[in-house]
This record gives C-alpha cells, structure tokens and sequence, in this order.
C-alpha cells in the first residue's frame, strides 16, 4: 500500500499528462474536485487512500506510482514534432513525457547492456535564418551537400538505404514507436541528458503508417538532430522559424534518401510516368510524391510537368495511401533486443525486470512497459508454472 505521506504531487501531475488528461477531464473521471486536484498536484495537500484509488484506477498506475521518486536525472531538452503547428499542446506533453519514461527504461538496461555509441558527423549548417518563407537555391545545395557528408561518414555509399532503422540504431539512436494518440502527429525526436550524456531518441507513431512514410519521418528527425537546436523552447519560436526548420528537414530527408547523383539518373528515364515511380518505390522505399518533389526539386521535370503529377496523384487517391504502400510495424528496436538479450541469457526474468524498474522509479503496470518498448504482450508478465499434482491413484492389486 502506498504511503500517503510521501505522496507526490509531481507524479499526479505527470501521469494526467501523460494520459493526455486536463484537471476538468480527471475531476470528471473522478469526482474529485478539480481545486482538490490542484492542490494534490501542488503538494499543498495530501489525498485521502480512497482519492489516490480513484486516481490509480482513473489514470491506470499503480498505487505505488504516486508516491514513488525516480532513481535517475533524466533532463528533456527540446522535443522536435512533426505537424507540431496542427498538434495539440496537451498531445505533445503527452508524447514527451511518454518519451521521458522510455528514456528511464534505457538507463535501466544501459547499466546491464553496452549499446551503440552515439557516432553523429559534425555538421556545420548556416541557411535559413534570414528568409522563412521559402526554399532558396543556397538553403538547398548546403542541406544537399549535408546529406551526403552524412552518408559518407556512415559509408552508406548512393544506393538505396535498405534497413534504415538498422543505420541509425547502429550510430546510437533510439528509435521506438508507440500510438502517438493523436492523428496529427507523424513523429517526433527528442534529445534527454542522461546522467550527463546526451541520447537521442526517434519516435516514429504506430498509427496508420507506411514503410515509407516512416523511413521518411525518420530521416527527417534526423535532420532535427544534425542541423537545428536542441537548447531552447521550441514554443518561443515564431510560426515562421518552426516551418523553416520542418523545411530544411524534409530537403535533408529528401536528399538523403535519394541522393542526387544516382536518384537522377534513375528517374530521368520516365519521369513523367507515374507508373515508373511505381516501379522506383520497389527499389528506393520512398513515396512516389517524394518522388516526384524530388524530381521538381532536381531540374529532371518543370513546375508544369509537377503540378500535373500532382493533380493525377491526387485524382487517383493517392494523397493518403499509394500503391506498393506496406503497413509499418516496429517489430524490433534496440530497447527490445537488450531486454530480450537479457531474458535469454538468464540475467533477469521479464518479471522481474519490472521490480528492477520499481526499485528505479518507474512504476508501471507490465502492459505499459510492454507497450512503450513495443514488446509483445505478456513478455512482462509472471510466468505461471505448474504445481505438482499432490494426489495419484493407488495401485490396485492382481486379481487372482
């Protein structure tokens, strides 16, 4: 049972945001006052047991959630989303908060798991702070050139990324994925200083995505990562800064998934034929408006030739779900593997893992966990085994 006077106000607060909950919501879900709330949350008063069941229930933690204080000092930075002007306020602190729990759960495994070290280029970008409101011919051949340094310090040559996941888990990046809960919000990176150390992490939403789209989504946080800054708040910024820096992201993204030099010479051979774009997603795994775009941006068609394109991909649907377009599901991230890692080599059982991560802080129920790793439902959970039968039958004797 937890002890109500250790109650922590700061918990309540994070686990209504983190259900994307507002004090009028919760007092609604309650019948607790939404002055007795804030208080609570304020720490200028303490609920009564039958209050902290009703918020344990309401708001699905533990009891023990409330009055429990985090093993880690874990400092969220900046939060980069993307439709961050059509999303919600209440959305994003959800997402980030989620996010902070994720990062949690990393420290955990880091003290048991030697994962990736963060292997970033240095990159030095200088476009983009004097026009806002478009694309120039200087913003787009720095971020082009940008996109293949990178490239090249990862040694990913010109060809099509195949596992791009694979490419910034392999440099340090975390990359998870959990139901954004909000249908304006495609992904978002977020950089934690963690004991010190900066760990970035990629959440890419579960929510109706394609392959492609997500590799698009991912290569774009990317580009948060490298090119802009992670020290102030992002909600300082003007509207016109914020879409600056969501365009230089999608050129980068661009450019670095179909590099310029191999990408042209591949679609100069039809570039006006949607069909052949239809083909060009099998090999490069981005969308066929991406490609197009990039073409436009290329010179390799006119602005006549991409408002047409446009037009027919629209006319025949496409706008939101295009041919050769595979659902995306994150079976596997490195988060998974250490946990996993751990449990087949006997080091902890997926139960015992959770009390590991309440003696950190991070008291959840076993199917959040599961759910802000991506693992399969149940891994968590206690394993039952089986009691020996106490009964048997006697052994009759021979008739004679």
């Amino acid at each position: 049972m937890t002890n109500l006077l250790k109650f922590q106000g700061e918990r309540l607060k994070s686990a209504r945001q983190y259900r994307g909950m507002t004090l009028t919501e919760l007092a609604a879900a309650t019948d607790i006052s939404k002055q007795s709330l804030s208080l609570y949350e304020n720490n200028k008063n303490k609920p009564e047991l039958k209050n902290v069941l009703l918020l344990s229930r309401a708001l699905d933690f533990p009891i023990e959630f409330f009055s429990s204080e985090s093993f880690y000092q874990v400092k969220t930075e900046a939060t980069y989303f993307r439709s961050l002007l059509s999303a919600t306020k209440k959305d994003r602190t959800a997402q980030s908060i989620k996010l902070e729990y994720v990062a949690q759960i990393y420290e955990t495994l880091f003290e048991r798991v030697v994962f990736p070290k963060l292997n970033l280029p240095d990159i030095s970008f200088n476009g983009g702070n004097e026009d806002y409101a478009y694309e120039n011919d200087t913003e787009v051949a720095e971020l082009e050139e940008i996109a293949q340094q990178v490239r090249d310090f990862w040694g990913l040559g010109l060809e099509p990324i195949k596992d791009l996941q694979y490419v910034l888990e392999s440099n340090g990046i975390i990359i998870t994925s959990f139901d954004a809960n909000a249908d304006k919000i495609d992904a978002f990176s977020q950089r934690t200083i963690i004991n010190g150390e900066e760990v970035f992490f990629i959440v890419v939403s579960k929510k109706g995505q394609s392959i492609a789209r997500a590799r698009f989504d991912m290569a774009h946080e990317l580009a948060h990562i490298l090119l802009h800054p992670w020290s102030e708040d992002l909600e300082s910024i003007t509207k016109e800064e914020f879409k600056a820096r969501e365009r230089q992201a999608n050129i980068f993204a661009s450019a670095f998934l179909l590099p310029k030099e191999s990408f042209s010479i591949d679609v100069a051979h039809y570039p006006t034929n949607l069909e052949y774009y239809r083909h060009l997603k099998k090999k490069w795994n981005v969308s066929i408006q991406a490609m197009v775009y990039r073409a436009h941006q290329l010179d390799i068609i006119t602005s006549n030739q991409y408002q047409y394109l446009m037009r027919q991909i629209s006319k025949n649907g496409w706008k939101t779900k295009e041919p050769e377009d595979k659902p995306y599901n994150l079976t596997s991230n490195l988060l998974q593997s250490a946990l996993i890692l751990l449990i087949q080599n006997k080091q902890l059982t997926g139960a015992e893992f959770v009390d590991v991560l309440k003696s950190r802080g991070i008291v959840m129920y076993p199917k959040e966990i599961e759910e802000l790793l991506g693992l399969k439902k149940g891994t968590l959970e206690p394993q039952v085994t089986k009691k020996p039968v106490l009964i048997q039958l006697k052994q009759q004797d021979d008739e004679s």
